[in-house]
């Protein structure tokens, strides 16, 4: 589950949030420069203004709390607009603060679940998350969501937004079965609000089936992929590439099978497959790649490139994909050849779409045996945990060249068993002006967990 810098769940949030100020400000006059301010600040951030919209939103707190004083409950969504455009504009110290006064302003002042808690809290939560602060961003989520069960019912849609970063902090803290739980949880209530064959379950089996690649199940995985390809079909006429992400994740299962076996646990959730035909056949016993993996990235390139206006930063991370498909099936040409058609239309895309090939892409790893990732001791306080890292060069294959520790000295027996893993990762290469770079410097961290002493 990669984190964006800016999630898209937040950018909607935000916008979610000035509608809120309408209410605090409709007592005002006529005449009021709140209005002035509020309608300049939805003007600068509807235009990507984000400078002018924190000038704004600074403004806008400054007369609410001229008007209703410095402790006013008014001042609630104010500054919550205000710490969300501090969020956008990557200005996290300012976003706490704001989310932090906002929750100070009602927390502990009425009795019962109150509404007004839900979005400071939420905002804070996606602050702690950008700053890697998971533990306590999982706090304020979860607080989120338990005021929207139980506002608004335990399966009510609108949870999901809260949900969905919620899980991120579980998986960031290791906390697994809470991870299960919320997803599998979340995906019912998005069932049982939009149906089976609704397209918007389309994003719902999306985050469940790479939930599921996550844990290594690719069959299970497989199955939910087919079944939003198959609710896709439904709506190809006015959204065409509404299966596309489908299309990738089919490709990504049978990757991962060639990589890493076939799943071990064949049991999947009878609400979640039954009744879905796989529409395609993983080779059994995996260990080699599939050809309908590359087929079904082809005719997903195809698709994008026949539907008006190209969708150019789809079609640059679907043909990036295809690269790195080629790369380890040992097609170096045919993976250089993709890549740069992938640079080409991320370039075009705009908006630092090409950020993506700027800097080499983890495919293949396997952690060492006591690696954190790996290791789940049953009491973890006989461990202590030892952070190492590295410095990787990386050639123009995508293999690495090189390890090394940042301060060259010498290393000792558990850094060389994290050297000797990172040493047989792959990555994906750097991609220059459309061709594959060579890297050195490339930050690489692994935890490794070591016994504690009985003394």
């Amino acid at each position: 589950m990669d984190r964006l810098a800016l999630p898209l769940r937040t950018a909607l949030i935000g916008l979610v949030l000035l509608a809120g100020l309408a209410s605090a400000v409709a007592v005002a006059q006529p005449a009021d420069e709140r209005l002035a301010a509020h309608a300049k600040l939805r003007a600068a951030l509807e235009s990507g203004r984000l400078e002018d919209a924190a000038a704004q939103a600074a403004i806008v707190v400054s007369l609410t709390e001229a008007r209703f004083g410095a402790g006013s409950r008014e001042l609630v969504n104010p500054l919550t607009n205000a710490g969300t455009v501090a969020f956008r504009r990557g200005d996290l110290a300012a976003a706490e603060a704001a989310y932090r006064r906002a929750v100070s302003l009602i927390d502990g002042k009425s009795a019962g679940a109150d509404r007004d808690l839900m979005r400071p809290l939420v905002g804070l939560g996606e602050t702690w998350l950008a700053a890697g602060r998971p533990a306590e961003a999982v706090v304020a989520l979860k607080r989120a969501v338990d005021l929207s069960r139980n506002l608004d019912g335990l399966y009510n849609p609108a949870q999901l937004d809260i949900v969905d970063p919620l899980i991120e902090g579980y998986v960031a803290i290791g906390a697994e079965p809470e991870a299960e739980r919320e997803h599998q949880f979340a995906f019912r209530v998005a069932e049982g609000a939009y149906g089976r064959n609704d397209p918007r379950m389309l994003d719902p089996l999306d985050r469940l089936a790479r939930w599921r690649e996550s844990q290594l199940r690719f069959t299970t995985a497989r199955g939910l992929h087919a079944r939003a390809l198959q609710i896709a079909e439904q709506s190809a006429r006015s959204a065409p590439l509404a299966g596309v992400p489908a299309m990738r994740g089919l490709s990504r299962t049978w990757l991962g099978e060639a990589i890493h076996g076939p799943e071990v646990s064949e049991t999947a959730a009878p609400e979640m497959t039954s009744g879905i035909n796989d529409p395609f056949t993983a080779p059994a016993g995996g260990g080699r790649l599939n050809p309908d993996g590359e087929r079904v990235l082809r005719y997903a390139v195809e698709l994008i490139r026949a539907t008006e206006p190209v969708d150019q930063g789809l079609l640059g991370e679907t043909l990036a994909q295809l690269g790195d498909w080629h790369l380890l099936a040992g097609a170096g040409n045919r993976s250089a050849a993709a890549y740069a058609e992938a640079w080409k239309a991320l370039v075009a895309a705009g908006a630092g779409k090409k950020d993506l090939l700027e800097r080499p892409r983890l495919l293949i790893y396997r952690a060492p045996p006591t690696a954190a990732s790996r290791l789940a001791p049953s009491d973890p306080d006989e461990y202590t945990a030892r952070d190492v890292e590295l410095l990787l060069r990386i050639g123009r294959d995508g293999k690495v060249l090189d390890a090394r520790l940042p301060d060259g000295s010498e290393p000792d027996a558990l850094v060389r068993s994290v050297m000797f893993a990172a040493r047989k990762a792959r990555y994906a290469p750097r991609i220059e002006a459309g061709v594959p770079a060579e890297t050195d410097g490339m930050v690489f961290r692994e935890r490794m967990l070591i016994k504690a002493s009985r003394e």
